[in-house]
């Protein structure tokens, strides 16, 4: 219905800039679906601002900087007035457009951003292990920070079901991937919208642990068959039992029985994976690959499975840890007892089924009684696996290289 109004007489009454804040309230009252009852306040009025109440109400304003207008007293000038029969509300609508109720509004963009997760929700109805992760994504507000509006999150929603549809996958580069489904090779890049809501499913699908890094997520991409850095990044191994069913396996074997250590790329462990026979057999880690080369010139091909972590362990790595976990091996880790050593310990230790393999307070305290090792310096942090550890390190303060016992973990390599 078309409400009547003086449009020119009421721009004069109520439509002055000394008056904006007035008509502002009204409105934000109208938005909120709230009664035009009582008043409103302005504090520190301007004189202008208290001179245009007295023009519109007929009567001067209570002294004082506080400027207080009783909104059926306006309702009441602008219905007698001629200027808007209709009233306050109406007046305010001429002057300012029509106005859109909170309510209403976010109602709509609600259901405006259940449409837009339509996609996403189909992608994961019949998959179990992506509904907590789904829950996540669709409570979380993520969504709604990298698009800001339902409108732009229909496009990314619609990528993410896409992707979701093809994992995992078997063994494929990342940016051909993203490119075959996407139409874009870089969309899956670290700093894309796409990858940062992904990786989550990912990493659902793998069960793998939350983390953060570049080789966690290299990590988590291999896990669901996507390879990034694919022939960078390798695991240094020794011993590990092969099998006819791969080429990675024939060369394991015939590396085996020749002694010689094994650089495995992660390409080979997603595409060429090998059928790793250790059910119940110990597999040694170890932090620094002078022990695989000792181990390789003193047993040769006697040496019990070894892998070398170098470092902080990288998705290689871990990738091949899982997948002796997942054998049935036995998995035990020894490092450089310094404080770079227990964060690689720990690393191992949150994620994976490992022991403790002459790396706890009990072997560190009777090396430092035979006087091995050096100054311990760095920031101290505690083992995951031995309360007792890191105050023992603490009071020692000796660093001792994993280099300085290499006799003993040969021994129990040798057998």
């Amino acid at each position: 219905m078309e409400l009547s109004h003086d449009h020119a007489r009421l721009a004069r009454l109520l439509g002055g800039e000394d008056l904006a804040w007035l008509v502002d309230r009204v409105r934000r009252r109208l938005e909120r679906e709230e009664p035009l009852d009582g008043s409103v306040t302005l504090t520190d009025a301007t004189p202008e601002q208290r001179h245009a109440v007295q023009r519109l109400l007929g009567r001067r304003p209570r002294a004082g900087r506080t400027l207080q207008v009783s909104l059926p007293a306006v309702d009441e000038v602008l219905r007698r007035s001629g200027a808007c029969p209709d009233g306050l509300a109406a007046a305010v609508v001429a002057l300012t457009g029509p106005v859109a109720v909170r309510s209403s509004v976010a109602a709509a963009q609600e259901r405006a951003w259940q449409a837009a997760f339509a996609p996403v929700r189909t992608a994961t109805a019949a998959r179990p292990e992506l509904a907590a992760w789904y829950e996540r994504l669709r409570g979380s507000g993520l969504v709604r920070r990298l698009a800001g509006t339902p409108e732009a999150a229909v496009p990314l929603l619609v990528e993410v079901a896409a992707v979701l549809d093809q994992l995992p996958a078997s063994g494929e580069p990342l940016g051909r991937f993203a490119a075959r489904v996407t139409g874009d090779a870089h969309a899956l890049d670290d700093d894309r919208p796409l990858a940062t809501l992904v990786i989550g499913a990912a990493r659902a699908l793998a069960g793998l642990p939350a983390g953060t890094g570049a080789e966690w997520r290299r990590e988590v991409w291999a896990a669901v068959g996507l390879l990034r850095d694919e022939l960078s990044t390798t695991v240094l191994t020794l011993g590990l039992p092969g099998d006819g069913s791969t080429a990675t396996g024939r060369a394991l074997g015939a590396l085996r029985e020749a002694g010689q250590p094994v650089a495995l790329t992660l390409r080979q462990l997603v595409r060429d994976a090998p059928r790793l026979d250790v059910a119940d057999r110990t597999v040694s880690i170890c932090e620094n690959p002078v022990v695989v080369a000792d181990a390789a010139d003193r047993l040769g091909s006697a040496c019990a499975p070894l892998v070398c972590s170098n470092g902080q362990p990288g998705a290689a790595v871990t990738r091949l840890l899982r997948l002796l976990a997942a054998a049935g091996a036995r998995l035990r880790f020894h490092g450089d007892f310094d404080w770079g050593g227990l964060r690689i310990g720990n690393v191992l230790h949150r994620g994976l089924p490992v022991t403790a393999w002459r790396y706890d307070t009990r072997a560190y305290q009777g090396l430092v009684a035979a006087g091995l090792g050096r100054e311990l310096t760095g920031p101290p942090i505690d083992a995951r696996w031995d309360p007792e550890l890191g105050p023992a390190m603490r009071a020692a303060a000796r660093r001792i290289d994993e280099e300085l016992v290499l006799d003993d973990l040969l021994v129990d390599l040798a057998t």
